[in-house]
């Protein structure tokens, strides 16, 4: 199995998350096939980025080495699943956005009782964790050796470049118009796509007397 693709410079993040599109992640007794995957680069060259000011000690795992998790709660109460990949110190790393659940959907609706479709299952980043059982103390484990719960396959035949389309990211507040999000079309399993709306600022009240 090869994996070379990890390594491709950070510039190359899109370009990543678009040939993960069909790839299996497999983890506690699920297969996921991703049908939807989100670009994140980083040291200011993409404001959306947890890497866009620098390394911390949340985003340590971005700056590589590549084809590790890099796991993060949003909300104090989901975790999202990312990919690194790109040269060690340049930060990179591939949102798993969404996926089909081909194997293990009994465990996967197990851990995803509120489902209402086996579409559903998947059809988000914290959805696609929680079918696969991903525990936040996976971070920064290996997805290409074996060594981590987490490993990810290639597929047997990759999707066809007329199948994929590109659109702007979600849930970001800067640079959530650049075209990073792919996805397979007609994909049951991606998630709604909800376009970033600013906050109305209120405007000030009266002047105390």
């Amino acid at each position: 199995m090869t994996h070379a693709w990890l390594d491709d410079p950070a510039t190359a993040v899109a370009g990543t998350a678009r040939r993960l599109l069909g790839w299996l992640a497999v983890a506690g007794g699920v297969t996921i096939r991703l049908t939807e995957t989100e670009a994140y680069a980083g040291l200011g060259g993409d404001p959306a980025s947890h890497a866009h000011r620098g390394r911390t000690a949340r985003n340590a795992a971005m700056f590589g080495p590549a084809g590790h998790l890099y796991l993060y709660r949003i909300y104090g109460l989901h975790t999202c699943a990312n990919v690194t990949c790109g040269p060690v110190g340049q930060p990179a790393a591939v949102l798993l956005r969404a996926g089909q659940v081909v194997d293990g959907a009994d465990v996967a609706r197990s851990r995803r009782p509120a489902a209402r479709r086996d579409a559903d299952l998947a059809s988000g980043p914290a959805r696609l964790v929680e079918a696969l059982g991903l525990p936040l103390t996976a971070y920064g484990t290996s997805v290409v050796d074996g060594t981590g719960p987490l490993t990810l396959h290639p597929p047997a035949e990759p999707v066809p470049e007329e199948r994929i389309l590109a659109g702007p990211r979600v849930g970001v507040t800067a640079a959530h118009d650049l075209a990073w999000r792919f996805w397979i079309a007609g994909d049951p399993t991606v998630s709604a796509y909800r376009r970033h709306v600013p906050r109305a600022v209120s405007p000030p009240g009266p002047a105390s007397r």
